[in-house]
């Protein structure tokens, strides 16, 4: 195969995407339904999930809700089978020193975060067995930086890079693929969201909290949604076929949190 052609997946991949409605999982979902795919997605927002573009799945699904999950798979399995699984779905949590936080939102953002993705993968594995698949676990580039005020959040996404290596190890006899993508700021509201609230704890206005975010990324921007799809779609095609175990920032090297 020449090097140009292995850089797009094969046409017909079997694709579920968890939180594909909004934010970086709509935009995967889209570039891998433009790429051919067949997508399938869940969200818990029922609006954007009706206004997904025609000939994408869907369903209305929690993942940290187990009964939630099964009736995922119950639903995705219209697809045939899976080749390609993406742990996207994922809560910013409070922010908040240690000693605020409360344990349901502790909870709570451990058990979307991290338990979602587990459910997902314990239902998945089977399925990517047979088609010798990949799964994508969506991390951040907080799970390989400390970020005060986010404890929940930052817990989480570390466990996810561990989860990651663990499944690639187990699982890459059988031909399966696991690797992580760790996003930096990504533009759109969920960052805005973000920097508003930490502005707020630090007593700074958003503008001040946003150049100081940028300012401890390298090259001094943000990445874009498309950014993110781009580095899933390489993952999926023949030319990431040995990229296994890995914990992979986009994020224009983001220096500190």
């Amino acid at each position: 195969m020449k090097v140009m052609a292995s850089l797009i997946p094969r046409p017909g991949l079997r694709v579920l995407i968890t939180a594909g409605a909004n934010g970086i999982g709509l935009t995967m979902a889209q570039a891998f339904h433009e790429a051919g795919a067949r997508v399938h997605v869940c969200d818990i927002d029922t609006q954007a999930l009706a206004a997904l573009p025609a000939g994408i799945g869907r369903s209305v699904a929690d993942v940290s809700q187990e009964g939630d999950v099964d009736r995922l798979f119950r639903e995705a399995a219209a697809l045939g089978g899976l080749d390609v699984v993406i742990n996207n779905a994922g809560i910013a949590g409070p922010t908040a020193g240690i000693e605020e936080i409360d344990d349901e939102a502790w909870t709570r953002t451990i058990d979307v975060n991290l338990n979602g993705q587990y459910r997902v993968a314990h239902r998945a594995v089977a399925l990517l067995r047979e088609s010798q698949g990949v799964l994508i676990n969506l991390s951040s580039v907080a799970g390989r930086l400390g970020l005060a005020y986010r404890t929940p959040y930052v817990a989480s996404k570390w466990a996810i890079v561990g989860l990651t290596k663990s499944l690639a190890s187990e699982l890459g006899t059988e031909g399966v693929r696991v690797n992580a993508i760790l996003p930096g700021i990504v533009r759109g509201p969920r960052i805005e969201r973000v920097i508003a609230d930490r502005a707020a704890k630090r007593g700074l206005s958003y503008a001040e909290m946003e150049q100081e975010y940028l300012s401890r990324v390298s090259m001094r921007r943000m990445v874009e949604p498309t950014d993110i799809a781009a580095m899933a779609l390489f993952l999926c095609a023949p030319g990431g076929a040995n990229i296994s175990g890995q914990a992979l920032s986009v994020c224009a090297n983001v220096e500190a949190l």
